[in-house]
């Protein structure tokens, strides 16, 4: 059965869906109708960027951002809160020991010798907090600045306000994901959504984007066939003005065809050195050990770099589970092995290539843990969201620096705080975005990622 042009278009009033409309057009393209297709193709508009911004703005520090996220709550106090009226151990009957390392004299648990190499890199914040120690809502806070309603993710944000560095690749790419709430683009427009690569605990070596390969047509007659669904869909939006729906499927599918040709070749690592591929323990992660799920956290680190060269603007890196509560020392340490040397090799290659200056690199999870006691003795700790440990490197941000301190014990944050709206604000402001002013009206008034009480940028942590 065939469609005259003006049957397809007509169609768009009567509630024909995305997909039979793609079906229809497949079905003209593969019977070779040239006449309809040179009639009703268009050339494809470019990737618009988003109404806040246009770019980078002057005043920005860092051009994008990757997060190292190690999920479950990493323990600081085996890390890097070191407390000295401990006797050199974080814990009493700990295996964990610190030194200080670089110029800086930054405290380092021997549990990550690779990452001590950096500390002059590093911009530690020991003040941070977070309102509730349950895992999926401060997760949720912390990507989001909501605990419990499903909001735009900082990502999103940031590709909403900035647009992407290249358009043939999203804004905002996670990989070994896990809840898929806290990486959307909610009422933003879905362009802006966190484009997944692999899911938590599954082999990243054959993780890959999903729906953007296919042989069915040449790419010439693939080309054809948007130009012509992309004319029915703008028909459409003519329609329905108001829909920012409809933009964003616009702006989805354009990109999905160009990543059929850029995105593939950033995945495949066969044109890194061996060398290379060593440093950064690519698929070297022993096998999982108690709550610690294997992740090939190497293979993310090296995907990061290649991602960040190639223009995304955001990139999230998942590591867990760091939710030790039984067999914390063994757990801990199977963790740290899996994720120190690849994250200073991610440092190294940022810093050779240029990149360091201009990448916001971010280290942290959800919240921090306890201090083990004499008494505790199953080795068991629990959740801490009063103070905790994160790490920024470059971006702008100062050197070598120690912001903010735990009390005496490091289960409360006492100095420099640091809440997750004021963690959002200064990463915004890094990124030259106006941290408590870019907002988006839904549902009768603005939303904004610090929420209404708003966030303050900690501007002493910037060099």
């Amino acid at each position: 059965m065939r469609f005259s042009r003006r049957q397809l278009l007509q169609s768009t009033s009567c509630g024909f869906g995305s997909l039979a409309l793609q079906a229809l057009c497949r079905q003209q393209v593969l019977a070779n109708q040239p006449a309809l297709i040179s009639d009703t193709a268009s050339a494809a508009p470019p990737a618009t960027k988003s109404q806040a911004s246009q770019g980078s703005h002057p005043s920005a520090t860092a051009k994008r951002v990757i997060f190292l996220c190690m999920s479950g709550g990493p323990a600081q106090l085996d890390t890097f809160d070191y407390k000295p009226q401990t006797g050199n151990k974080p814990h009493p009957g700990s295996v964990v020991n610190f030194a200080q390392h670089g110029e800086s004299g930054m405290w380092v648990s021997d549990l990550l010798p690779e990452t001590a190499k950096h500390v002059d890199k590093l911009c530690m914040l020991h003040g941070m907090h977070a309102d509730t120690g349950i895992h999926a809502q401060s997760f949720l806070q912390l990507h989001t600045g909501e605990r419990l309603r499903v909001r735009p993710s900082l990502g999103s944000w940031i590709s909403y306000g900035l647009g992407s560095e290249n358009e043939n690749l999203p804004g905002f790419i996670s990989l070994n994901t896990s809840k898929t709430s806290v990486y959307s683009s909610a009422f933003l427009p879905s362009i802006h959504n966190g484009t997944p690569i692999g899911v938590n605990g599954e082999d990243m070596s054959a993780a890959t984007l999903a729906n953007i390969a296919s042989d069915h047509l040449p790419l010439a007659a693939k080309r054809q066939q948007l130009d012509f669904v992309q004319q029915l869909n703008r028909g459409h939006r003519t329609q329905r003005p108001i829909d920012d729906n409809l933009e964003s499927v616009i702006q989805s599918m354009e990109l999905g065809f160009r990543m059929q040709t850029s995105a593939p070749g950033l995945l495949d690592l066969s044109d890194e050195t061996q060398a290379t591929l060593d440093r950064y323990r690519v698929g070297q992660q022993a096998k999982s050990v108690g709550t610690c799920k294997d992740s090939d956290f190497g293979r993310q680190c090296l995907l990061a770099r290649r991602f960040a060269e190639a223009g995304v603007r955001f990139i999230e890196l998942n590591h867990g589970s760091w939710d030790q509560h039984k067999n914390h020392r063994r757990d801990l340490a199977a963790n740290c092995a899996a994720t120190d040397a690849p994250i200073a090799a991610l440092l190294d290659d940022l810093q050779q290539r240029g990149l360091l200056e201009e990448t916001l690199v971010i280290w942290g999870g959800e919240f921090g843990r306890p201090g083990l006691t004499p008494e505790n003795k199953k080795n068991e700790t629990g959740h801490n969201p009063a103070g905790f440990t994160f790490w920024f490197a470059g971006g702008g941000m100062k050197s070598g620096y120690v912001h903010g301190k735990t009390n005496t014990t490091g289960n409360k944050a006492v100095e420099g705080r640091v809440h997750f709206r004021d963690l959002h604000a200064t990463i915004l402001h890094a990124m030259g975005l106006p941290a408590n002013e870019l907002s988006y009206w839904y549902q009768g008034r603005d939303h904004r990622l610090t929420g209404p009480q708003g966030g303050k940028v900690a501007h002493e942590l910037f060099a």
